[in-house]
């Protein structure tokens, strides 16, 4: 399986999970709290940050009526239209250098995902190490295009796609020279469930594109992306924020930094934990030979004694005969005096 580097980061199988805390608009519109989401996501051991590099007015027009309104009464943005949305949510430009200097001040990689060629070309002054593509532009081949060609490593969230949508976008993403590409498996919706972010696409998309894998992760908690370590998940991607009380766009479904460092902690012993297919005895396990079980004298046996069920038993520790030799060892004549709490042996018996 091909391995990406991003920044000092190695993606691949062979690699413990890369963890991305994605700010959003947790922000709330200030860079105070945008500087103090990058110190706690590096406190709390994410890997990366990342931001979104889009205004309003690349996103969208300010149009009332139709899709542009958010009608969805379980929407966490119910009652605004989409301008209003994004230009609650965006990271101002002017930002970026100064987030984008903290956090690797503090050891972060960071990158961002652009959302339209204006976004690109700015990111590419910036110097920016990688680029993420969310999954409702994951559709936009021209987008990925532009991004492509910057020859940077790309991670691509497929929330929202057809197979036919993924099959093109990584033809399109192969064709103008990237091949250090991501896909994460995503369930776009905010919250997402458990029981509809079906994990077992993982390796299934891995195997069928021939790439590193991970997990855009919206559910709640850390047990879902934990569990997609072991299906071959090496990058793992949640939302991040101070606190989930101080509200914020994208506050409902975010990692607060107590649960990165679980997840950051809890993944990488996920990935440990997988090691390679073993049998036998390990090393580490040697001295728990002694507790398992085996025939022990649990009477002073005379010899020429018979052995009975009474005078010998399958006992703990483990240093006599194995349990498998019990039945043969009974009605055997002692060949010597066998004391109490001796463990067996064939030399003893006839």
């Amino acid at each position: 399986m091909r391995e990406i580097k991003i920044d000092k980061h190695i993606i691949g199988q062979d690699h413990k999970p890369f963890v991305i805390a994605e700010m959003s608009g947790n922000h709330n519109q200030s860079l105070d709290r945008a500087l103090e989401i990058v110190e706690a996501a590096a406190q709390a051991g994410a890997h990366a940050l990342k931001l979104q590099t889009y205004t309003a007015d690349t996103m969208t027009i300010d149009a009332r009526g139709g899709l542009f309104e958010i009608n969805d009464k379980e929407s966490l943005w119910y009652g605004k239209n989409l301008y209003e949305l994004y230009n609650e949510a965006h990271t101002p430009w002017d930002w970026h250098k100064p987030i984008f200097e903290r956090a690797h001040a503090l050891g972060l990689t960071v990158f961002s995902t652009p959302f339209d060629e204006t976004s690109v070309d700015f990111l590419e002054e910036l110097g920016v190490s990688a680029y993420k593509i969310a999954s409702f532009e994951n559709t936009d081949l021209p987008l990925l295009s532009k991004v492509a060609q910057t020859g940077k490593p790309l991670i691509l969230s497929t929330g929202a796609a057809t197979l036919a949508d993924l099959e093109e976008a990584v033809s399109t993403l192969r064709e103008n020279g990237c091949e250090d590409f991501v896909l994460l498996k995503c369930t776009s919706t905010y919250p997402a469930s458990a029981s509809n972010t079906n994990l077992l696409t993982i390796p299934h998309l891995s195997q069928l594109f021939d790439c590193p894998v991970g997990l855009s992760d919206h559910t709640m908690g850390i047990g879902v992306s934990v569990a997609s370590v072991a299906l071959g998940a090496r990058v793992i991607e949640k939302h991040f924020t101070l606190s989930r009380a101080d509200g914020g766009v994208d506050s409902a479904f975010s990692m607060e930094p107590l649960e990165m460092r679980n997840l950051v902690e809890e993944s990488e012993r996920a990935f440990l934990a997988l090691g390679k297919v073993q049998y036998g005895v390990q090393s580490a396990e040697n001295e728990s030979l002694a507790f398992k079980r085996s025939v022990y004298a649990v009477k002073d046996i005379e010899e020429g004694e018979i052995l009975t069920k009474e005078n010998i038993r399958v006992i703990r520790p483990g240093d006599g005969l194995k349990p498998k030799y019990f039945e043969f060892a009974l009605g055997k004549r002692a060949k010597q005096k066998i004391p109490f709490a001796t463990p067996l042996s064939f030399s003893f018996f006839e």
